[in-house]
């Protein structure tokens, strides 16, 4: 059976990122998202049922009129053709081994890997549903838990780990209460008129949580997504300019008590409930875009390396180029990136995707001294010209990303951030020391010619 979807407005599944921030007081997480923020690129992983028919994640079996639907289908069979998926997905080439390399090969240096995304299909043995990888073509396979599969990979390659998982979950008879419609993203039924059912939502939520805590290894990030469930009283206005429907009741999944139970298992423990603006909001996530401003706050921009977040077939994905220059803008700006990328339904990333992170890879090896354990500085952009330093404020760097194509200037000038009398300029990528000037306030570095990079590098010490 063939099924026509269209995401016609795909920017409206996106969240938008909230912009009332509240720093942890827990020393331990204060700790805990020190180190992640030096850590500056990251790999989210989207990988579920979807991966068969390569399509958009979950949101097809959203009704929200920008997803449109072959107009002569029913929804009561595309959901049951969906929820079907489950007896197709079989990724016997399953190698989670080859993804830890990939990233690490590209300079990564933590994951975010989708444990349950809004369909409700489980890439963990929970112990909560029979909709899970476990219990499918796949069950008997030696990683048919995958999420630990995953996790050990990325472990042994010295990554911090993060645990993606939907708060939504819309195969949950007790979110998507069958006996009535799926008009939207959220739950179905009035929780004030039927609360038991939502108390046994929150209890399976906890449940689920409490086993990825407590079953899969060290634990470095709770990453939360579906930021419409959340309690009713943090819907502001800001939250309502976004535009998503939000129901007139509390989709309160009992926030402190969850963190409280993770925490207690995985000590300083980042929990990241996307767009819910508090205290367990512990850095922010745009997505899809980089803020136009710097942002003091921890965040990060998770942004895919083709369209979508997910496999499709013939995708085309972002030059290595135009990854670097996202990475040098969005840490110039304070943040990290966390770049997307989906396995096919065998398990197995494509070949095109292997190679444009092992091209960034190679810009990293040599210039990832000014992005690691870098901060920003007052002056973050002069012109086309970016700026880092390092933790201690005893060196900078000067970043000139370089779109495709366009040939390496013969010298690079900027305002603000001047350097020290008699400081050496250094080229990252070959370390030689460039002839630089300044004049009225201005700096002027001779570039070397022939210099093949998707971006220039600079170390200098600051005035």
């Amino acid at each position: 059976m063939a099924w026509s979807i269209t995401a016609s407005a795909q920017q409206q599944g996106i969240h938008p990122a909230s912009t009332q921030y509240e720093a942890p007081t827990d020393p331990l997480v204060k700790q805990k998202l020190d180190k992640w923020q030096d850590q500056k690129f990251g790999m989210i992983i989207h990988w579920g049922l979807y991966a068969v028919p390569g399509m958009i994640e979950s949101w097809s079996l959203c009704s929200e009129d920008w997803i449109t639907r072959d107009s002569n289908s029913y929804y009561g069979d595309y959901k049951k053709w969906y929820w079907g998926l489950k007896e197709d997905f079989n990724p016997v080439n399953f190698n989670p081994d080859q993804w830890a390399k990939a990233a690490k090969t590209a300079g990564m240096k933590y994951l975010v890997f989708t444990t349950k995304h809004h369909d409700g299909f489980c890439m963990f043995d929970t112990k909560e549903t029979d909709f899970k990888i476990t219990d499918g073509p796949f069950k008997n396979n030696p990683k048919a838990n995958v999420a630990k599969y995953v996790f050990d990979a990325f472990r042994k390659e010295g990554m911090m780990i993060g645990a993606y998982f939907s708060k939504p979950d819309w195969h949950s008879p007790n979110y998507w209460w069958p006996v009535y419609a799926t008009p939207n993203r959220n739950n179905n039924y009035d929780i004030r008129k039927y609360p038991w059912r939502w108390n046994a939502f929150k209890q399976y939520t906890y449940n689920q949580i409490s086993e990825l805590m407590h079953d899969y290894g060290s634990m470095d990030i709770l990453w939360l997504d579906g930021g419409w469930v959340r309690p009713r009283e943090t819907v502001n206005a800001e939250v309502l300019s976004w535009g998503a429907p939000i129901p007139e009741w509390s989709q309160d999944i009992d926030m402190p008590k969850i963190a409280t139970m993770a925490r207690k298992a995985q000590p300083g423990l980042l929990i990241v409930d996307r767009t819910v603006h508090g205290a367990y909001e512990n850095y922010q996530t745009p997505e899809q875009r980089i803020p136009d401003h710097k942002i003091d706050n921890p965040w990060e921009s998770c942004m895919t390396l083709g369209g979508a977040w997910g496999y499709v077939p013939n995708e085309k994905f972002k030059s290595a180029s135009r990854v670097i220059g996202s990475l040098i803008e969005i840490v110039a700006k304070g943040g990290s990136l966390l770049l997307g990328v989906g396995p096919s339904a065998d398990g197995t990333l494509q070949q095109p995707i292997i190679d444009r992170l092992a091209e960034v890879g190679k810009w990293m090896d040599v210039n990832g001294e000014a992005i690691y354990n870098t901060r920003t500085t007052e002056v973050y952009k002069d012109g086309n010209t970016f700026f880092t330093q390092s933790k201690d404020g005893k060196t900078m760097y000067a970043l000139l990303p370089l779109k495709d194509g366009e040939a390496l200037p013969t010298s690079i000038e900027w305002s603000g951030n001047m350097p020290a009398k008699g400081s050496k300029m250094i080229l990252l990528q070959t370390k030689q020391k460039l002839k630089w000037s300044a004049k009225d306030g201005k700096i002027t570095i001779q570039l070397p010619k022939g210099l093949q990079t998707a971006a220039v590098a600079i170390s200098f010490t600051p005035a």
